[in-house]
């Protein structure tokens, strides 16, 4: 067979790439949900702001993301999923707030993290986001200041941003199902050592790779390097895992010109209440549709979540040039673990060592 000339490859190549940046997916996700979302991560803002304590209300803010693990099965279990969800993202956060208190031993609990809540999310099938947002709290907490006194403080915050998400699933489901009917429970099918084990292992390392990466470059606040890593690398596949990594990168480029622009807006409390309800709407609306349209929007809205304790504190050019910089890292790491995860020389050689550690009854 005679391969075709390498210019006309890679053409052919561009072209693709071109058309995977291009395609629009349909969706039937109606404008409700886009909207609950945005007050589960909204409201707790905009109580915050009336009592003049914006910080409590971004640490509940951070646990209304647990809106989006709501499945579409019947009401009974959509609820008891979004629970466990709930209490799961709730010690995801205390173990990582718990963890600044152990110097040196962060990237080690980051790691532990992201390893057992990738083998839960495959082991019971969940959806996108998948784990992404279970470590985005624990790497929250591990860069969020605290004294050993304000851990159930901050853990209480947390979990009543869950419980509000919960409250607001439920009256949103009530709505969805006299609109539609659920989905069926899938049963869980046999669980495999290479996906729920071998995988889980390999993300978490690459997690925790970017992290060690992040603290030897000496990056201020660099928890975004960790979930940029994860968000690519758990893509089902490596040309996923390219696309992602490459949406990404150019959605969080423009998403930074974005965020330069509201910044300069004059923000108080409730501006930023009101941009975080904003940005939210607009991200659930998009991302089902574009991934990397929605990373657009997902730079400003992050960093309205995670550091707008520290807007007007610090240069926000110096802000946004760090943002930048940890997609970028995180992603290309996400990459390379991408590359050993899905090579199939890679999950022979590692996969017999992981195997050999693992107990027998696991290994089937």
């Amino acid at each position: 067979m005679i391969r075709a000339p390498w210019w006309e490859r890679l053409q052919a190549q561009l072209r693709r790439e071109w058309n995977d940046l291009t395609t629009v997916n349909r969706s039937d996700r109606r404008w409700t949900m886009p909207f609950c979302a945005a007050l589960a991560s909204g409201l707790p803002l905009l109580v915050g702001a009336w009592f003049g304590q914006i910080g409590f209300g971004l640490i509940s803010s951070i646990g209304g993301l647990v809106f989006l693990y709501l499945p579409e099965t019947p009401l009974s279990h959509r609820m008891v999923s979004l629970l466990a969800s709930a209490f799961a993202m709730c010690a995801c956060f205390a173990l990582g707030l718990m963890s600044q208190f152990l110097p040196g031993l962060h990237v080690l609990v980051l790691t532990f993290i992201a390893v057992l809540v990738s083998m839960l999310c495959r082991f019971y099938l969940i959806g996108p986001p998948g784990s992404l947002f279970f470590v985005l709290a624990a790497a929250i907490g591990v860069y969020t200041p605290a004294e050993v006194l304000d851990v159930p403080l901050r853990v209480g915050l947390f979990t009543m941003g869950c419980l509000l998400a919960c409250l607001i699933a439920f009256f949103y489901s009530l709505e969805d199902l006299r609109r539609r009917p659920p989905k069926p429970i899938q049963p869980l099918p046999p669980a495999s050592f290479d996906f729920v084990i071998f995988d889980s292992i390999v993300i978490g390392a690459a997690v925790g790779v970017s992290l060690a990466l992040a603290q030897f470059f000496a990056l201020e606040r660099p928890y975004w390097v960790p979930v940029s890593c994860l968000a690519v690398i758990q893509s089902l596949s490596l040309r996923a895992v390219w696309s992602k990594q490459l949406q990404r990168i150019l959605g969080t480029a423009l998403g930074v010109v974005v965020a330069g622009a509201l910044l300069r807006l004059p923000l108080d409390a409730w501006s930023i209440a009101a941009m975080v309800m904003l940005l939210a709407f607009i991200v659930e609306t998009i991302i089902v549709r574009h991934y990397g349209l929605a990373m657009i929007f997902t730079t400003p809205l992050t960093i309205f979540l995670a550091d707008a304790s520290y807007l007007g504190q610090t240069p926000s050019a110096g802000l946004l040039e760090a943002r930048l910089l940890d997609t970028v890292l995180g992603s290309l790491v996400g990459l390379v673990g991408g590359f050993g995860l899905y090579n199939p020389r890679f999950r022979q050689v590692v996969g017999r060592q992981i195997r050999r550690l693992t107990p027998t009854r696991l290994r089937d």
